[in-house]
């Protein structure tokens, strides 16, 4: 009897101590909430983050470059930004590593309209091609087009600002760099075309990292990451295992998200979500950083842990 009151004792003692506080974090995305961010939505509304001992908050940012900037400043804890992108801000000296990945392949592409003129890279020689972000973008197309012989003086660019759906359907240009393969090409089915798409990974670039997470370099052994990484690869293998019940998860996160765009794009994107996001791979790492010095983009190739790292 005496045990069994003192248990209950013990028990009732236990239940008076409040539950510790979740530590907090802010992650700064790359642009508004999309089918992109699904494995953050699902972690943060699927408990994930919770079991982790995490509250995290999305922000969507005013000014879509400045997140990395941001976290640098100590604004922020993590920003959701682009392996290409990361390369050319530790150029400008920027105090930012990469400490894992989000979509681990290229969504760019260069995209024309199915049925016209463009029937391959070689047929640009001479046409119109959209842009939106100068910089990597040319260099991925200079690099595609020269795999079929074809110069960049050779094309005329012209800077579409974002509108490259509209602009490669109304025929303001004959093709663009920059759409990505999960979005802009359903928008084209959306619209009533069928766009002909050309993959860097296939055409002289090579594959990387499309969207990654990043951190400012002093905070790149905050005990908070692992946690935050371990949340998102659980969110992304139950996304994997109950892709119906995620997209439902993921519409009820935001009234935008739920039509037939973002249902595609969601379902498009699924396979190329990172699966062991917290995971380097040097190699690649290194390969993208060769083409970009190569490209005249970065000046040197520093040391990997300069602006990497591998979360454990």
């Amino acid at each position: 009897m005496r045990r069994l009151l003192a248990s209950a004792a013990l028990a009732v003692a236990l239940s008076a101590v409040p539950a510790a506080a979740a530590d907090k974090l802010t992650v700064l995305l790359d642009w508004f909430v999309n089918p992109d961010h699904a494995p953050l939505i699902i972690a943060r509304d699927n408990g994930m983050f919770a079991a982790q001992g995490l509250e995290v908050e999305l922000v969507a940012p005013a000014d879509p470059s400045a997140p990395p900037r941001l976290v640098a400043a100590d604004q922020g804890d993590i920003a959701v930004s682009y392996q290409p992108q990361l390369h050319l801000a530790v150029k400008e000296g920027l105090p930012i590593v990469r400490f894992a990945t989000l979509v681990e392949t290229p969504l760019n592409t260069v995209i024309a309209l199915d049925g016209g003129p463009v029937k391959s890279l070689a047929d640009l020689k001479g046409k119109k091609i959209g842009y939106s972000v100068a910089g990597f973008e040319d260099a991925v197309l200079g690099a595609m087009l020269e795999t079929a012989g074809v110069k960049l003086a050779d094309v005329t660019l012209i800077n579409v600002n974002f509108a490259l759906t509209a602009a490669l359907v109304s025929g303001q240009v004959d093709a663009v760099v920059g759409g990505f393969r999960n979005f802009e090409a359903t928008e084209l089915e959306l619209a009533g075309k069928k766009g002909l798409a050309f993959f860097p990974e296939e055409n002289g670039v090579p594959a990387y990292d499309e969207l990654i997470y990043v951190t400012a370099k002093a905070k790149a052994a905050d005990p908070r990451l692992p946690r935050f990484v371990a949340a998102v690869e659980a969110a992304t293998l139950w996304m994997a295992n109950h892709p119906g019940e995620a997209w439902e998860v993921v519409k009820r996160s935001d009234a935008k998200l739920d039509d037939e765009l973002n249902r595609r794009a969601f379902f498009d994107t699924l396979p190329r979500f990172a699966k062991r996001p917290g995971a380097l791979d040097v190699g690649r790492t290194e390969r993208l950083a060769a083409f970009l010095k190569a490209r005249g983009l970065i000046d040197v190739v520093p040391p990997m842990a300069d602006y990497a790292v591998a979360v454990k």
